[in-house]
């Protein structure tokens, strides 16, 4: 795992669109951040307007089924926010095997986003 990295766990209240969501995030000692909206780190998904919206729908709609209202590992980007102001997230969660699977990968891997390199 990346040190530049901080580790919590969560749950996905809502999701957006296929690479933004909102979580409340368990910040440890009984402390809670709620609403917290993200954007999938590395990964960019359709857009829910336009040309893209068909597939942006289905991007959604896959990413809802993997995460929402279940509890996750949520990973943010080391101080870093991009442009509207959203946390930068990685997001893993445990498949029916028990196995830890990362979402952002699960999206690409699934036709429903690209890698995009946002450095």
């Amino acid at each position: 795992m990346n040190e530049n990295l901080y580790h919590y766990r969560a749950q996905i209240t809502d999701i957006y669109d296929g690479d933004t969501c909102t979580a409340d995030i368990d910040l440890g000692m009984n402390i809670w951040m709620k609403g917290e909206k993200l954007r999938l780190y590395r990964i960019n998904a359709p857009e829910l307007r336009g040309e893209e919206r068909p597939n942006g729908l289905l991007a959604r709609d896959f990413f809802r089924a993997l995460v929402q209202d279940k509890e996750i590992t949520l990973q943010t980007v080391k101080d870093r926010k991009e442009k509207y102001g959203r946390y930068l997230a990685e997001i893993w969660f445990k498949d029916e095997t028990g196995e830890w699977r990362n979402v952002n990968d699960l999206m690409v891997q699934n036709g429903h986003a690209k890698y995009q390199n946002y450095e």
